[in-house]
């Protein structure tokens, strides 16, 4: 039963970005009108607008403030002015502010991408995890990307329907290249010279991320392999980014609209985050033959295949230096490669768009009936 659809996203770059043009493209396929709310000056608005689909100029703050009324009284008015048969909201300040704004006055999707009690700790915490076990009355369906984040939200008490949809990739615009093509992608990067050992981490800088264990890590890994560079891309928290001492051959290249060419061109891919629902950029490194070094959070040992890289205890810098060095050696050049052959065969197995794009699809229609 086709009808409008609302989406509302914050934040609008980055993993969720992608995501949520994935589901406004199989969306509109199935015959659904959609409209995204989000900053028109992001960059899911300009993935919205290629894709053919109108954006609701939706200004908001990631973390909630004195403005969240505002965002409230705005959301309102994209509300009537759509009319909506069902709402999606992504991300938990989107969450947050869709579902005090409709407050279950038509069918509602909330889809964390990692819940918010997961990123604070104490009076914070509990506050978050009350927000969320009331707004389940609002809550038509909960939607994760993993069995983890499922797995979080029942522990806390959040029993209400809740779908597992896990990220997808799209395995043609992600794959692997040859070795000399990779050392051309470096080169095209601007990083000479292209044959020194590349690892790569994509993500926000921020806490969350983890960028300051790699950090921590990385002089461990220089010391073992001489000459090996890191490149960290990723916009994010400037003043914590400040604060992070920068070892020697360490490259912070800004935001990515398109991280497809790093992937290539690495060694190996890092993901040392504290806590995520499902990384996007694991998935999207896998899909290019690269192994994944990652932390061991519930969903990163849930969606990597230890044929596909490493899990290392979180927060454990010389553990994750360990697995690095393993495979920035050139000793370590075949077990890389049939660990990245093994991650690209389970994305596309299990992460493949038309079968997840079929499923959210049926979801919207049985949501909004």
């Amino acid at each position: 039963m086709p009808g409008v659809v609302l989406i509302v996203s914050q934040p609008g770059s980055a993993g969720v970005a992608h995501v949520v043009a994935d589901h406004l493209r199989w969306a509109a396929a199935a015959g659904w009108r959609c409209v995204v709310a989000c900053d028109p000056d992001s960059r899911l608005a300009a993935l919205v607008e290629a894709g053919g689909a109108q954006v609701a100029p939706w200004r908001a703050r990631r973390s909630p403030d004195g403005r969240v009324a505002g965002e409230i009284t705005r959301l309102r008015e994209i509300l009537s002015g759509t009319a909506p048969d069902l709402l999606h909201l992504h991300s938990s300040k989107a969450g947050l502010v869709g579902r005090l704004a409709a407050r279950g006055s038509r069918p509602t999707i909330f889809q964390p991408h990692s819940w918010s009690f997961q990123a604070v700790t104490g009076t914070r915490a509990r506050l978050a995890v009350q927000w969320e076990l009331l707004a389940q009355r609002w809550t038509s369906l909960t939607l994760c990307v993993s069995e983890a984040e499922r797995l979080h939200g029942l522990q806390v008490g959040l029993a209400g329907t809740t779908v597992v949809l896990p990220n997808a990739v799209d395995a043609q615009r992600f794959h692997p290249v040859s070795r000399a093509a990779a050392l051309a992608r470096r080169r095209s990067l601007g990083l000479y010279p292209e044959d020194r050992p590349l690892a790569v981490c994509v993500g926000r800088v921020c806490r969350q991320k983890g960028q300051d264990l790699l950090l921590a890590a990385w002089p461990q890994v220089v010391q073992r392999v001489p000459g090996a560079r890191l490149v960290i891309g990723g916009a994010g928290d400037l003043r914590w980014a400040a604060a992070l001492p920068t070892p020697r051959d360490v490259c912070f290249v800004g935001a990515l609209d398109d991280p497809v060419a790093w992937f290539q061109s690495a060694d190996v891919v890092a993901v040392p985050s504290r806590w995520e629902g499902q990384p996007l950029v694991m998935l999207e490194a896998m899909a290019c033959g690269v192994p994944v070094v990652a932390s061991s959070i519930p969903p990163h040992v849930e969606t990597l295949p230890r044929s596909a890289g490493a899990v290392v205890p979180a927060q454990d810098p010389t553990a994750l230096a360990d697995a690095l060095v393993e495979r920035l050696t050139g000793s370590g050049r075949a077990r890389s490669a049939a660990e990245g052959r093994a991650g690209r065969a389970h994305v596309m197995s299990r992460h493949n768009p038309v079968k997840i794009g079929e499923e959210l699809v049926r979801l919207y229609d049985d949501t909004a009936r």
